[in-house]
C-alpha cells in the first residue's frame, strides 16, 4: 500500500519536472525566435567598442538576441540533471528540439502566406515616417533560413548532451558536493562546443564565412557565455534552497542521490 506521504512527495515530484521543463522549453524557443537579433553590449551598457584583437580581427561584443534567455535554458538543464538524472534532460531536449523544428517550419509557412492589403496599409511607415514593406520585414525577420536552423538545432542537441555527460562526471568525482563545479563545468564545456557549431555550420558551411571568421566571432559568443555562467551560478543555489523546501530536504536529498546512481 502506498503510504500518502509519497503519494504527496511523487505529485511534486512530477509538479516539478513540469514546471522546469516548462521553463526550458519556452526559453528555448525564446530564444531561437529572437535569435535573428544582433546588439550591442557596448551600446547597452554606454561603454566605448571593445576592439578585442582575436584572430588578427578587432571584434566587438555584438551578440544574438538569443543570449537574453538562453542562461536560463543552462540553469534549468542542470536542475533537471540534478534531481531527475541525464534521461530527464535528455528526454527534454530531444522534445525540445523537435518543437524547434516545428516551430521553423511553422514560421516559414507565416511567411509564405500572402498578406492582406489593409495590414499593408496600416503598417507602411516606421516611427520617423519613411515608407517600408511590413510584409518583407516580416519575412526577413522571421524567415531566417536553412542554414541557421541546421546550425542552431545541431548546437542545441550536441551542447546539451555534452553538458549532461561532463555534468554527471563531474557529480560522480564530487560526490554529490560542489554544485557550482558540476554546472558551471559543464556548462562552459558545453558551450565551447555550441559557440562554435553554430556558427560554423550556419555561416560556414551554408554561407561565405570564413574560418578565421567563424574562430573569431565564436570566441566572443564563448567569452560572453562563459562569463553570464560564472556570475549566475548564485542562482543555483537559490533555485536548490526553494525545491529543497517544496519536496522536502530528505525527499530532495532522495531524488538527487537516485539521479547521481542512475548517471
Amino acid at each position: 500500500m502506498i503510504q500518502p506521504d509519497r503519494t504527496i512527495q511523487e505529485a511534486k515530484r512530477q509538479r516539478l519536472f513540469l514546471l522546469l521543463c516548462g521553463i526550458f522549453l519556452t526559453n528555448a524557443l525564446i530564444a531561437e525566435i529572437i535569435g535573428g537579433k544582433i546588439f550591442s553590449v557596448e551600446t547597452l551598457l554606454g561603454i566605448a567598442p571593445a576592439q578585442l584583437p582575436i584572430g588578427g580581427q578587432k571584434l566587438d561584443f555584438n551578440m544574438t538576441a538569443g543570449v537574453i534567455s538562453w542562461p536560463i535554458v543552462f540553469i534549468t538543464s542542470d536542475i533537471i540533471n540534478e534531481y531527475f538524472g541525464r534521461k530527464g534532460v535528455k528526454r527534454i531536449s530531444y522534445l525540445t528540439s523537435a518543437l524547434i523544428v516545428y516551430t521553423f517550419v511553422i514560421i516559414y509557412v507565416a511567411t509564405q502566406l500572402p498578406p492582406a492589403q489593409f495590414w499593408l496599409d496600416l503598417n507602411n511607415t516606421d516611427a520617423q515616417g519613411n515608407k517600408f514593406n511590413i510584409n518583407d520585414a516580416f519575412s526577413k525577420i522571421f524567415n531566417q533560413g536553412l542554414g541557421i536552423m541546421i546550425g542552431s538545432i545541431t548546437a542545441f542537441l550536441l551542447g546539451q548532451l555534452l553538458d549532461i555527460l561532463v555534468f554527471s562526471w563531474l557529480r560522480k568525482k564530487t560526490g554529490g558536493r560542489y554544485i557550482w563545479l558540476r554546472a558551471t563545468g559543464s556548462t562552459m564545456f558545453s558551450q565551447l562546443v555550441d559557440s562554435f557549431v553554430v556558427i560554423g555550420i550556419a555561416f560556414y558551411v551554408f554561407g561565405n564565412w570564413d574560418l578565421k571568421l567563424v574562430f573569431s566571432v565564436g570566441t566572443i559568443n564563448y567569452l560572453y557565455k562563459g562569463v553570464v555562467a560564472i556570475l549566475l551560478t548564485p542562482l543555483l543555489y537559490v533555485a536548490h534552497y526553494f525545491i529543497d523546501n517544496y519536496l522536502g530536504k530528505d525527499y530532495a536529498e532522495e531524488l538527487s542521490h537516485q539521479a547521481a546512481h542512475e548517471s
